[in-house]
Order: structure tokens, then sequence, then C-alpha cells
């Protein structure tokens, strides 16, 4: 590689491609807490509504309370800066309460996926426990009884239970008339020993004051741990810190041209999840109001709301796009209002953007690329400027970017394909518990390599061409094959497994898990089909819906490379003939 070469990724040529007059932020823009970032809305939009859910609205000033109650109620229970709430909801406005709640108790955040089985919540639980520090979990009272019970004296550090229900802010009618009707998941909630269990409202809004705490915090004070998948071993958590956070808020929005309290935001990205809980938190920054949405594969609903608050800002995965498109009225919709849409989290194939673009305008689609560990946004296409539609646009404010060499970490010349490293202030403090996996992902320079492969074109435009191979795409969420082998490998009548993904013909981009597997010749089974069968319902019991294997392929033998390996290369050719 050229000295030109190198000099160029140092001197950051993407940047004569922002929009005009967009500049790195100062340090004095983003060295602050998220709760000093958020105040201002606070102080100066009280009574603008800060989101809709259901039919229900609640102000500004209304967040703000009902978010002090729940950080009186943490330090009421004993709950010190630095200790710990898993959230495990949908979008709901009990989760960005919990948030904010948290942080102002000087507590930090870590969202917990509905879809984790009882097994993968424990494991969360417990890793976040581990350095004596008390956990708090809210959860729905659905969940608790279908998975809090089954875990609940194997969770030991975890002190403190708080349910609430979908239809928690309802009024009590149409609580009752949702759960009479099944549209409103129920579960019965009990005491557990040795725990606290409160209810979100009986006992949280309802008993605690609104008088705002005080606990001393620093922008490097780490507010968010967000577990993130690997191709190895368990979950890791990524220690985010208000620093981080605020600099990409920051930056997205600046990025985006969002002004103060203008617009209306409508995401479908759950919270629990990097993407929506920056977005959601985008929403009091800039006191911009937010559509919540529990069901984002309720389109016909999205479509509703879109109508009724006449949103300007919408942001979905590929897929949930796909299933809008099918709606005949978001088709009919006037979508002149609609500013930019965003797409992230899966690859959006460029024909379905074109067509995407056909129904709401043309330069209105907006892609981008992040990871937990950055934030999570490292690129995004230009919001005025020329989107490049296929591509994950360029580094944006602050960001230093490399494409190297995954065997040798040598910087490969512009155009040739490679690792993608981010540096700057977005990236993690390190992943929680585990400093050598944090030295493996952090080089001494302060880059994160994201294993992912991707090419920069000579105008900054990086398009992803790879990803890890292990990775399996499930419209939007990440399926670690590896991890999925190892777990579904304890059933005795598993011999050898290979995960594949495989296209899903009606979502372009997603795909389907498919197993490999070759059964132990010493099991005993009736057939085939009652195998499959027993398979998935142990698969059902240890691992989330969206990593249970949709197509099971008994084979006598499992590929191996020359040195022993599985070759999911073979397999790959196999499934696509």
């Amino acid at each position: 590689m050229t000295q030109e070469q190198t000099s160029k990724y140092a001197q950051r040529f993407w940047k004569k491609n922002w929009d005009e007059g967009l500049e790195d932020l100062a340090y004095e823009e983003y060295n602050k807490t998220f709760l000093e970032f958020i105040s201002p809305t606070f102080q100066d939009f009280p009574n603008v509504m800060a989101y809709a859910y259901l039919g229900i609205e609640h102000t500004f000033r209304e967040l703000d309370e009902f978010s002090n109650k729940f950080a009186n109620m943490l330090l009421d229970q004993g709950f010190k800066k630095g200790d710990i709430v898993g959230i495990n909801l949908p979008n709901t406005p009990e989760y960005l309460i919990s948030v904010i709640g948290t942080l102002k108790a000087g507590c930090i955040v870590s969202g917990i996926s509905p879809l984790l089985s009882a097994v993968q919540v424990q494991y969360q639980l417990n890793d976040l426990g581990a350095k004596d520090k008390k956990v708090a979990l809210v959860t729905l009272d659905a969940a608790f009884e279908a998975n809090i019970m089954k875990i609940a004296n194997k969770i030991e550090r975890t002190e403190l239970i708080i349910t609430t229900s979908v239809a928690g802010f309802l009024p009590g009618w149409k609580r009752f008339l949702g759960k009479l009707l099944g549209k409103v998941p129920k579960g019965k909630v009990v005491p557990i020993p040795g725990k606290t269990v409160f209810d979100f409202h009986n006992d949280v809004l309802a008993n605690y004051p609104s008088i705002s705490v005080n606990v001393d915090l620093t922008p490097d004070d780490v507010g968010w741990i967000q577990y993130t998948g690997g191709t190895t071993g368990p979950p890791k958590g990524a220690m985010l810190t208000h620093r981080n956070c605020v600099h990409n808020i920051k930056s997205v929005t600046t990025w985006l041209h969002w002004k103060r309290n203008q617009g209306i935001l409508l995401s479908g990205f759950p919270m629990f999840h990097i993407a929506g809980l920056t977005l959601a938190e985008a929403g009091p920054s800039l006191a911009i109001p937010q559509i919540l949405i529990p069901n984002p594969r309720d389109t016909a609903h999205i479509v509703e709301e879109m109508k009724k608050y006449d949103v300007t800002n919408l942001v979905n995965v590929p897929s949930l796009y796909q299933m809008l498109m099918k709606e005949e009225e978001f088709q009919e919709m006037d979508h002149s209002n609609l500013g930019i849409c965003i797409s992230a989290a899966a690859p959006f194939p460029k024909e379905s953007q074109v067509e995407l673009e056909k129904i709401i305008g043309k330069e209105k689609l907006l892609e981008l690329y992040g990871m937990t560990e950055t934030s999570p946004v490292s690129t995004m296409n230009p919001a005025r400027k020329e989107k490049k539609l296929g591509t994950v646009g360029m580094p944006f404010l602050n960001v230093e970017c490399k494409i190297v060499n995954p065997q040798t970490n040598e910087l490969v010349p512009i155009g040739e394909a490679g690792e993608i490293c981010i540096g700057g202030p977005l990236v993690m403090k390190g992943y929680y518990n585990k400093p050598e996996e944090t030295k493996n992902a952090i080089d001494s320079d302060g880059f994160m390599h994201t294993g992912d492969v991707g090419i920069m074109d000579k105008d900054g435009y990086i398009r992803i061409v790879d990803r890890t191979k292990d990775m399996i795409n499930v419209g939007g969420y990440k399926v670690f094959s590896s991890k999925v082998e190892d777990e579904l490998s304890k059933h005795p009548a598993i011999d050898m497994m290979a995960l594949i993904g495989i296209p899903q013909p009606d979502r372009p981009g997603s795909e389907i898990v498919k197993a490999y597997i070759q059964i132990h010749p010493d099991y005993q089974y009736q057939s085939e089909d009652s195998l499959k069968k027993e398979i998935l319902e142990y698969a059902n019991e240890i691992l989330a819906p969206y990593e249970i294997p949709k197509e099971i392929q008994f084979t006598k033998e499992i590929p191996l490379t020359a040195v022993g390996k599985i070759d999911k290369k073979v397999l790959r050719k196999e499934a696509s003939e």
C-alpha cells in the first residue's frame, strides 16, 4: 500500500462528501451525561407530547415525573450508582420511563429481549450481577409467569422484579376487554421468597414521589450494558458510557438535520435492540414526539398511526419495510410530508429499495451501518447529498475508519475488500467482565474490529460485501450459528450438526435457519419426522424463536475440510442447488 493511500484514511477524505455545513462535533457538545443532554427538553417543552401509545399520549412533563418516580423507587430499594436494571419489555411507555429513571438513579440500563428463553434471560441476569451488583428486572406479567418463575431460584442477584402489562397505561375497561379477548398477553404474578415484586403502576407510579433525585454522574460513567452475540462463546455485554451515547445521538440527529420540536418519529425497532434504544432516546434529546409500536409486524396499525400523526420520519429493518410495502393503504397514502426513512440492521436488496422509493418518493431512503459496540451508528448515507443505494454511506461525525486485511491488519487500498474497523468517541468502553474479549476486539489504536467485510469507494461510501460466515440474518435478528450449534448439540440424538442461512423467498435480504444433522448411531427413534419434532421441542425450550431452525435435514455425514472443520461452503452450495 502506498503512502498516499495510507494518508487518505488518516485524512478522512470522505468528509468532502458530507452535506454542506456539517463538521465534527466539538468535544464539549458530547462530553456530558445523557441526563444533562435531555434536561433542556423537560424545561423548555413540558407540555409537548413525548410519545403516543395505542391511543394514549403523555407529555414530556409526565415522562419526567414518571421517570423520577422510578428513580426514587430504585434508591428506596437500596440501589446505588452502578447497579443494574434489566428491561425485558416490548416498545411500551414503561420501557422509556424505566430507561430514563434508571439513569437518573445512577444505575445502568440493560435491554433484555422478550424473545429470549428463560435460560437465556437467566444467563444475562446472572452475568450482570457477577460483580456483586444489585440487579432489578422490569418485565411483563406474561413473561413473569412463563419465564421468570422457572428461573426465580437461579437469579440470586436479581433482588427486585417490577411487572407490568402491554396494556398497563390503558384505561381499566380496555385492559379487561383486551385480556378477555386474548388481545393482551396476561400472566399471574405471585410473591417470590427473598425477592421484592412490585407492580409498575400500583406500587411504583402510585406510591413514589415525582421529585427529582441527585446522583453524581460523569460522562465517562457506564450507562448501558447492551448484549450482543458472537461467533464463539456466550453473548457479551457491551459497556457504553454516557459520552458514547450522547455523541452517537447528537451525531445522528445533526447528520439528519433534525431540529428541536420539529417532526414526528415512528420506529419499528425494538428498544431492547441498540438501534431502537438510540432512536427512543433521540426523541427526548430534541423534544421530538414519537409513536411507540409494541408489535412492528402489525403493519395495519403502523399505517393507522402514520395517518393519525402525520409521521415525518420512519425507521425500520428492511423486512418490515417489505411488509409495509404490501399494505394497500401504505401504497396509496400521501407521503409528501414523510422525510427520511432509515433502514438498518440487515441488507436491503437494491431492487426492494427502488420499489419502496416509488411509494414514498425518491431520495428518502437512507441506509446506515453500525453495531452495539459502536453505540451503534458508524456510517450513514448523506441526508441531502447523493445517497448511493446498496451502500451504507460513509463514516460520519468524529468517526475514524480503516479497512484492513483481517489476516495481517494492514490497510488495504481503496476499492479493495477488508475488515471494517471503527475508531472515535463512539467505541464502547469494553465488554462487561470480559477483558480478553475486549482486547481482541479493540486494537491498541482504539479501533473496534467489526468482523464485517466491506469495500470503500473513492468517495468514501462503503458497501458491505460479507459478514462473519456463521452469522445468519433472520429479519434483522442476528443468529450466531456456532452458539445455536453448541446448544442443540447437547441433545443426545445429535452426533454432529451445522447451521446455515438460506434465502427466505418472500423476504429478500432475510434468511431461514437450516440445520444439517448427523444422527448419533446409538440413538433410538421411531421415525425422522418424530425425531425432528423432538429436536424442535428441545430447541423451543432453550433458544429464542428466531434462532430455532425452520428446516432440518438429516445427513449420513457432515462434510469436513482437510483439517477436520465442518465445511459449510459445501452445505451452502448444496442448499442453493
